[in-house]
C-alpha cells in the first residue's frame, strides 16, 4: 500500500473515526438508493416500450383523405424503401361498443388485421393465453361468426370466453341522416376465439383483434382500410426510414414512428426517472458536504502531526494527497458498499417479483433492469464528487507550517 495510504488509513480509524464514518454512511446509502432507482425506473422504461412494441407496429402510414384505397400501392413502396424493413401490413382501428354475457358492455378498439401478415408485423402471438392467433384466418363459413380475439381483462370485464359469442354495437347507425329518426343500431356478432394478455393494462381491458375483412364490413367502407404498418430491424432506426418513406409518398399521406406515436408516455418517464435521479443525488451531494466537515474536523485534530510530519521532512504536496487518499477511500468505500447493497436489492426484487395493480400502473409487476452502463455512471459521478470534497481540507492541511502545529507544544 502506498505510504499516504498507509497514513490515510491510520488517520481514519483515529481521532474523529465517527465523522468519517458517518460520511461513508451518507454515500452508502445515497449510491443503494440511486443504484436501485435507476435499475427500477430503466425497467419500467423498457418494459413500456416492449408492451407498445408488442402489440403495435413500428411505423405507421395514414391518409389524410377520407379514403385509404390505394393501400396496396403503398404497401409495395414501403416494403422496398429500405432492407430493414421486415414486413408490411394494412389495418382498420376502430372503437366501437362490445356487449357480452349477461348484458355486460364495455368500450372497445377493435384492429383489423391481415391474418397471413400479422405475425410478421406484431408479437401478438406470444401473448396468446387461450385459442390461437391462426383462428383469425378461418374464413366463417354462411351462419357462422367471424372470429375474434380478445385482452384477458376485457375479457372478463364482458364475461366471455374462448368460444363464447360477442356483439360489437356500431356506434350512431342508428340515426337516420335523412329523417333525423332514431333507428335500430347495427349490431354484429362474433366468436371469440382467442384471449391475449400483454401484462399493459391499457390494452389488456380495451383492445381487440378481428380480421382485416371482417373489420373491413364493421365500418362499411368496402375495400379500405385506415393505414398501413411496418416492422422494422432496429427499432431506433424506425424514425429515420418513417422520414425516407414521408419524402418519398408524399401528401396526402402521414408517417409516424412508434417513439412519436407514444411521445407522451415515454416522455413522462424520462422526466419521472431524471427527476428522482435528481431527488437522490442530492443525498450523495449532502454526504460529500459531511465528507469535508468530517477532512476538516480531522485536520483540526491533526495538525500536531502534520506539522511532526512537516518538521521531519514531508511536502506540502504531499500531505494534501494524504488527505485526497483519504476521502477517496471513504467515497471509495461507501460507493463500493452502496452499489454492492443496491444490486443485492434489485436482485431480490426480480428473484421474487412485486405484483403492481395493473389499473394503477398498467403492468402487473415492477420490472428491474440493471444496465452496468449506469451503474459505472454512479460509481464515476460518486468518485468525482468524492474527489472534489476533499480538496478544500486538502488544501487547508498542505498550508499548515510545522510552526502552527507546535505552536503550543
Amino acid at each position: 500500500m502506498p505510504y499516504e495510504l498507509r497514513i490515510a488509513w491510520r488517520y481514519l480509524y483515529t481521532g474523529r473515526k465517527n465523522n468519517a464514518l458517518l460520511a461513508a454512511l451518507g454515500v452508502v446509502l445515497g449510491v443503494a438508493a440511486l443504484t436501485t432507482v435507476l435499475a427500477v425506473t430503466t425497467g419500467f422504461q423498457q418494459q413500456f416500450r416492449d408492451k407498445v412494441l408488442g402489440v403495435n407496429a413500428h411505423v405507421i402510414v395514414m391518409s389524410s383523405e377520407g379514403t385509404f384505397a390505394e393501400y396496396r400501392d403503398v404497401m409495395k413502396v414501403a416494403a422496398g424503401i429500405d432492407p430493414d424493413v421486415l414486413a408490411v401490413q394494412p389495418f382498420i382501428f376502430t372503437e366501437m361498443l362490445a356487449t357480452g354475457g349477461k348484458r355486460k358492455i364495455s368500450g372497445v378498439g377493435i384492429k383489423g388485421v391481415d391474418p397471413a401478415r400479422v405475425r410478421t408485423v406484431l408479437d401478438l402471438d406470444r401473448y396468446i393465453e387461450q385459442g390461437s392467433l391462426a383462428s383469425l384466418e378461418t374464413i366463417p363459413a354462411p351462419g357462422e361468426l367471424p372470429p375474434i380475439i380478445v385482452g384477458r381483462e376485457l375479457a372478463l370485464k364482458l364475461e366471455v370466453a374462448v368460444g363464447s359469442p360477442l356483439t360489437v354495437v356500431v356506434p350512431l347507425s342508428n340515426i337516420d341522416l335523412k329523417t333525423g329518426r332514431a333507428q335500430q343500431p347495427r349490431t354484429y356478432r362474433f366468436r371469440v376465439t382467442g384471449i391475449f394478455y400483454s401484462g399493459f393494462a391499457e390494452y389488456d381491458s380495451h383492445l381487440m383483434y378481428t380480421a382485416l375483412r371482417a373489420a373491413q364490413e364493421l365500418v362499411g367502407h368496402g375495400d379500405e382500410v385506415m393505414g398501413v404498418e411496418l416492422k422494422v430491424k432496429d427499432v431506433s432506426r424506425a424514425e429515420k426510414l418513417g422520414e425516407r418513406l414521408q419524402r418519398r409518398l408524399g401528401a396526402p399521406y402521414s408517417v409516424e414512428d412508434w417513439s412519436t406515436l407514444n411521445a407522451n408516455l415515454f416522455m413522462a418517464l424520462k422526466l419521472q426517472k431524471l427527476v428522482l435521479v435528481i431527488i437522490l443525488a442530492l443525498i450523495i451531494i449532502v454526504a460529500t458536504v459531511n465528507m469535508v466537515s468530517a477532512l476538516t474536523m480531522i485536520v483540526t485534530d491533526k495538525t500536531r502531526e502534520i506539522a511532526i510530519l512537516k518538521s521531519m521532512g514531508a511536502t506540502s504536496g504531499r500531505i494534501g494527497r494524504l488527505f485526497v487518499a483519504l476521502g477517496l477511500g471513504i467515497s471509495g468505500i461507501g460507493t463500493a458498499l452502496g452499489v454492492g447493497i443496491g444490486l443485492a436489492f434489485c436482485y431480490l426484487m426480480n428473484a421474487h417479483g412485486i405484483h403492481l395493480d395493473p389499473r394503477v400502473y398498467l403492468i402487473d409487476h415492477l420490472p428491474v433492469e440493471v444496465r452496468p452502463v449506469e451503474v459505472w455512471l454512479v460509481v464515476g459521478i460518486t468518485l468525482v464528487v468524492g474527489l472534489a470534497a476533499t480538496l478544500v481540507p486538502s488544501r487547508s492541511a498542505a498550508a499548515l507550517t510545522p510552526l502552527e502545529g507546535l505552536r503550543y507544544d
